[in-house]
């Protein structure tokens, strides 16, 4: 209906009307692109962000001559960025993010003149950066990050105002050393020739003679610069850190204070500080005589730096001494969603979980697929998900977190996540895979909407959160704090389906074998639809209610 819907509302605006805005973002819209969208020769303003759209772009897209903003991302649009995009002179904004795109950045792209924007992350383009893209001199932000691109980044016409950000995880690139990517090779071929076959046959000799040694030479040559160039970009991140001392940290917890300690660790312990200019932060100081504590330290310390998504906690610093090891962090004054879903005086809505549930699903789903190597973070539960102070969740705690390199899964002996929220196969196994961080995710959606955590005292025995949560009906499940009550209550179908929704997602996630469980992204996708269906259906049930009165 939604896409039959779309087709007709687009056939009659280009028969009956100059339609110039038209904005359908974060629909359920599920088709190809209509053909006739193309028609819309006076569009200013087309967005079809954040649905579910299929098909590949059309030659036609070259026929909207008057457009200036183009959003089509956050889809599955697959196939070629195609080179009539280049005709459009007017055109400002072009979103395709996160999408599957795939192929070379159309060098036509450099007759776009009026682009100010340019965002094709989050999709499978290959190839160099097509240097006609210097000659947008009105380009102010442009994004390739998440890509399979190679070659040397340009430095000419607006790529002069622009960082390391635009290409993060973008393939194989090199160029400056502000882009955090190694140094291009510069090789120099000089073919001299003197006219005389005796010395031709004399230099091809030497070469001959010469093979064995040069070959050994340049393989040792290559992996110590390859190491150094490792090195130095391992290091760059940490440039970008505030310089802070241990004097410093003592002074903004005023001597580790206990009126400033926000909670307790694995590791350590967490106290809010405050810099001399005012900044709040807040400073993991790691227990040194804890077995771990010194690694711990340091896988935080390399996680932090290298990732960076909303809904992650942001490192300001590490301040590492050999008696003294602390990460600064941004602070969070809403604390922890733990703190909000068991304290008698606070309370989260429907909505407000569903959004921080979104944030936390998003973070992981950035973890497991948005970044160059998965990561596993192992510990995921309440108190690992803190709250700024738009109620905007950041997931923390990377001590434990794994990199899975290449693999789909790793062992280790010893396991340290949290018990009840840890899957089975780590547990018994120490087996560490994506879906082990999706199981604990399905645990942590139950404890947001029923109030319970896993190690409750009701349950015992065979009796487990995710049982209880199976076998009971809804309404015995859902935390009291919802007020979700048959009588007197006008919205109790919508609340009612949507926590059907959310649960039925929760016991997919954490289904016993790894393989029956889902992934991220599907997870993020059916979250954001209970979230809209959830928003719609509520507001249409106000405004019925009004018409009434």
């Amino acid at each position: 209906m939604v896409t039959s819907f779309m087709a007709l509302y687009l056939l009659v605006w280009v028969k009956f009307s100059p339609l110039r805005y038209l904005s359908l973002d974060s629909n359920l819209l599920n088709s190809t692109i209509p053909s006739t969208l193309w028609a819309l020769t006076y569009i200013l303003f087309l967005n079809l962000s954040a649905n579910n759209l299929t098909g590949s772009l059309s030659e036609d897209v070259g026929k909207l001559k008057a457009v200036i903003v183009i959003d089509l991302s956050d889809n599955y649009l697959y196939g070629r960025i195609l080179s009539s995009i280049g005709n459009l002179q007017t055109l400002q904004n072009l979103c395709l993010e996160d999408n599957n795109l795939e192929g070379r950045i159309p060098s036509s792209l450099g007759k776009s003149l009026s682009l100010v924007l340019l965002d094709l992350s989050k999709n499978n383009l290959s190839g160099v950066i097509t240097k006609s893209l210097e000659s947008l001199k009105y380009l102010k932000i442009l994004d390739l990050s998440f890509n399979k691109l190679q070659g040397e980044i340009p430095t000419s016409g607006p790529f002069r105002n622009f960082s390391a950000q635009s290409f993060v995880s973008s393939g194989e690139l090199c160029g400056a050393p502000r882009f955090h990517v190694p140094a291009c090779k510069n090789i120099t071929l000089e073919a001299h020739s003197t006219g005389r076959s005796i010395l031709k046959y004399i230099i091809l000799g030497i070469l001959s003679a010469m093979f064995i040694v040069s070959s050994i030479w340049i393989v040792i040559l290559r992996r110590r610069k390859n190491v150094e160039a490792a090195k130095e970009t391992a290091l760059l991140p940490q440039l970008l850190w505030r310089r802070v001392s241990h004097l410093e940290l003592v002074r903004a917890t005023n001597a580790f204070d206990e009126r400033n300690l926000l909670g307790t660790g694995g590791f350590g312990l967490v106290y809010k500080g405050t810099f001399s200019d005012g900044v709040d932060v807040a400073i993991k100081v790691f227990n040194l005589q804890l077995e771990g504590a010194f690694k711990s330290f340091d896988i935080e310390c390399e996680m932090l730096s290298n990732i960076r998504h909303r809904n992650l906690i942001k490192i300001i610093s590490c301040c590492s001494q050999l008696d003294f090891k602390a990460v600064v962090l941004n602070y969070m004054p809403n604390e922890s969603l733990e703190k909000w879903l068991h304290s008698q005086n606070l309370c989260l809505n429907i909505m407000q979980r569903l959004s921080i549930m979104i944030d936390v699903a998003s973070a992981l789903e950035y973890l497991h697929h948005g970044y160059g190597t998965p990561i596993v973070h192992c510990d995921m539960k309440p108190s690992n998900i803190l709250l700024d102070e738009d109620m905007t969740a950041h997931v923390t705690d990377f001590g434990i977190a794994k990199l899975l390199c290449g693999r789909d899964s790793m062992t280790q002996t010893i396991t340290q996540a949290t018990i009840g929220y840890m899957a089975p196969e780590y547990g018994t196994e120490g087996i560490v895979t994506r879906r082990g961080d999706v199981y604990s995710f399905g645990i942590v959606l139950m404890e947001t909407f029923t109030g319970k955590k896993p190690t409750d005292e009701m349950f015992v025995a065979e009796m487990s959160l995710k049982q209880w949560v199976a076998n009971s009906v809804l309404l015995d499940v859902v935390d009291a704090k919802l007020q979700v009550t048959e009588a007197d209550d006008r919205d109790f179908v919508n609340k009612s389906e949507c926590l059907s929704s959310v649960m039925r997602l929760a016991l997919a996630c954490s289904a016993e074998s790894p393989e029956e469980r889902v992934n991220m992204q599907d997870a993020l996708v059916t979250l954001n639809k209970i979230k809209i269906k959830f928003f719609k259906d509520a507001t249409r049930g106000v405004v019925l209610n009004r018409s009434l009165v």
